[in-house]
């Protein structure tokens, strides 16, 4: 056996202990009778320590070295040992017993919101929310970091990033938001979207949900959808991807949440089959991976074409939208409108959202914005930028997931994804110039197989940067997104 395939080996039982942690994160989510939650965080926790020490042991360590000797530039086995090299970089430093503490206050920390949430009651998940942050802070500290703590969170989830590269991303982006935010309000072609609001059977929803993301190219021979309180994407293999979705009055809640998760869900499904389990299977980046998802979801699912073919089965599942046009109904579901709910925002003000919660998250790492006081600096900011005011903190602070789960220093991610998802599709464009002929006539294929072929069948083989050089010809660059939404909404609001 080669050195190399001594460490996938040995990988491969660590890979084992993660994803039996997260099936049962995911039956957490979806289908766990409430009472077994101190028996889950148990299980979590063990498991995630089980896993973090076979990782950090020296038997690993010296595997990983042996590998390295050997791997020959450009090839599979030094892009496994690359990878590997920094997840072993961050896990060495964190201790065991932190791990699984981390994992059980965590899960405990995700039913207290589930049921804070339901229950519009800050104060309930109020303490776990501040053990979430102290446990960041001693997280950060275990890392290390020179500038500030949300720099070492941070970086786990975008390789490279700072606090202060995300400041400098949201400048870039800011000011033209605002002012075409602005614009947009003194339009006098306001579109009308009051007719995805009503009274929609979930059967209906997961019935036509199921078949838009089977259309546009999720494979569910491997793969699932399911509900969970906040949608998302998880998957223990290329071949089982699960997405999860929620059906709400406002139609475009499970609609447009599927497509998301859907684009997450093709980016894991589009790895090579032989990496599977390997430290190569999956999106590179969450930036990266949020690109994905933000494309299917609003430059594909919120288009005129796909809609041109979609509209009339919609219509056939669900009457009452029957008069509607399309050309009503695509401006409908472009409406931009500052709101409170992120992952329902418009394309325009959804980084608002982002910011928001980016100077709220940097507040309480470093202890300037106490956890008591969240609600109220919540609502602050949402009049501030947004020009609305949460009636509730479950329509505030309460919100999202993230941060009951200890993702922290996760959400700027979602802003590079917007980012980068128009200069992905720009790329694309040039060499699927019909793309608007293809979503029309439910042909999704093409778009598919250029998003495999230029960044899904890479998995984490390059560094972020490198991967979106080689796709598009350039680095990150805002100009393809502020270009393209300027574009898109001058349009339909007649700018």
């Amino acid at each position: 056996m080669s050195k190399a395939a001594a460490l996938r080996e040995r990988l491969f039982d660590v890979n084992a202990l993660q994803a039996a942690g997260a099936v049962l994160d995911w039956d957490h989510q979806c289908y766990m009778p409430e009472g077994g939650n101190p028996a889950r965080a148990e299980h979590g926790s063990r498991l995630q320590r089980m896993a973090h020490e076979m990782f950090v042991n020296e038997e690993t360590q010296r595997l990983l070295e042996d590998a390295a000797s050997e791997a020959a530039p450009g090839t599979e086995d030094e892009a496994i040992v690359r990878v590997v090299r920094r997840q072993m970089d961050i896990s060495t430093k964190l201790p065991a017993e932190f791990v699984a503490r981390k994992a059980k206050k965590s899960t405990e920390a995700h039913e207290i919101w589930v049921k804070a949430r339901r229950d519009n009651d800050f104060g309930h998940f109020a303490p776990a929310l501040k053990e979430m942050m102290a446990m960041a802070r001693e997280e950060a500290d275990y890392l290390g970091y020179t500038a500030h703590p949300y720099d070492a969170l941070t970086d786990q989830y975008e390789e490279g990033a700072t606090k202060a590269a995300w400041e400098a991303m949201f400048d870039t982006v800011r000011q033209p938001l605002v002012d075409l935010v602005q614009e947009i309000t003194e339009s006098p072609n306001q579109p009308d979207n009051s007719f995805l609001t009503g009274e929609w059977p979930a059967e209906d929803q997961r019935r036509f949900t199921e078949m838009l993301v089977q259309a546009i190219g999720f494979d569910f021979d491997r793969g699932r959808q399911d509900v969970a309180a906040h949608p998302f994407c998880t998957n223990f293999s290329v071949a089982d991807v699960r997405l999860t979705t929620r059906y709400e009055d406002y139609l475009g809640s499970s609609i447009f949440g599927s497509l998301h998760e859907a684009g997450h869900g093709m980016y894991e499904q589009g790895s090579p089959m032989e990496w599977d389990r390997t430290a190569l299977a999956g999106g590179v980046s969450l930036g990266v991976h949020e690109s994905q998802s933000r494309l299917w979801e609003n430059i594909v699912g919120r288009s005129r074409p796909f809609w041109q073919h979609f509209l009339p089965q919609l219509k056939a599942t669900f009457p009452a939208l029957d008069a509607m046009d399309l050309d009503a109904f695509h401006r409908g579901i472009n409406k931009v409108q500052p709101s409170f709910i992120r992952v329902e925002a418009d394309e325009v003000t959804y980084n608002l959202h982002i910011m928001i919660r980016f100077e709220l998250e940097c507040a309480l790492i470093n202890g300037d914005l106490d956890v008591s006081d969240l609600p109220a600096a919540w609502n602050e900011k949402y009049r501030s930028y947004l020009g609305v005011t949460p009636p509730t903190d479950t329509l505030g602070c309460l919100q999202d997931v993230h941060w009951s789960a200890s993702l922290i220093g996760y959400f700027p991610t979602y802003s590079k994804g917007n980012l980068l998802s128009y200069q992905i599709w720009a790329a694309l464009k040039r060499d699927v110039p019909n793309t608007d002929d293809l979503m029309a006539s439910g042909n999704f294929k093409p778009i598919l197989d250029w998003l495999i072929e230029k960044i899904y069948r890479h998995g984490s083989r390059y560094q972020p940067d490198e991967l979106i050089r080689q796709a598009t010809g350039e680095t990150m660059n805002p100009k393809h997104y502020l270009d393209g939404i300027r574009q898109k909404y001058a349009t339909i609001y007649g700018l």
